[in-house]
């Protein structure tokens, strides 16, 4: 088979892919009433892990750049999701905690998000995941090694 059949529309199917998970979990968070996006998720889950986050440690977590974040994290500031703090090792630095009402939105999500990958994985094993896994970074890679 010639390359270009082998890897036509690889992209595309990736677009697709990522456009269907990402209005599953939209909609859960609606029927959840909870008023976030898959971003504002990836950076709540993040938060729930361990609070005090630095803004450069999430950006690295989540694969986001820093505008992105900083954007982000101003939105779920607004809705009274995380807390902003000065840290007292760097007055410079700031670090992000969840607030009361965000832990309550992870607890929320958190059972609905746990159905919508078991969903995703649904008819798939252990090696599919970790094949999936090197496929990807594989490929990731690829667009990101310097020549």
């Amino acid at each position: 088979m010639q390359e270009e059949e082998t890897t036509r529309n690889f992209g595309a199917i990736m677009d697709r892919t990522l456009k269907l998970i990402k209005n599953n979990y939209l909609q859960t968070f609606r029927e959840l009433g909870l008023d976030i996006t898959t971003e504002q998720w990836v950076l709540l889950d993040r938060l729930a892990e361990g609070d005090g986050v630095s803004q450069t440690d999430l950006a690295n977590d989540s694969f986001k750049n820093a505008p992105t974040v900083s954007r982000i994290i101003e939105l779920l500031r607004k809705k009274g999701l995380i807390e902003k703090k000065q840290s007292e090792d760097d007055r410079r630095q700031s670090l992000i905690y969840l607030s009361g009402k965000g832990k309550d939105y992870h607890q929320t999500a958190t059972p609905a998000v746990l159905a919508l990958r078991r969903r995703g994985w649904q008819g798939l094993n252990e090696q599919d995941y970790t094949d999936f896994m090197r496929i990807m970074n594989q490929i990731g890679g690829n667009f990101t090694e310097e020549d």
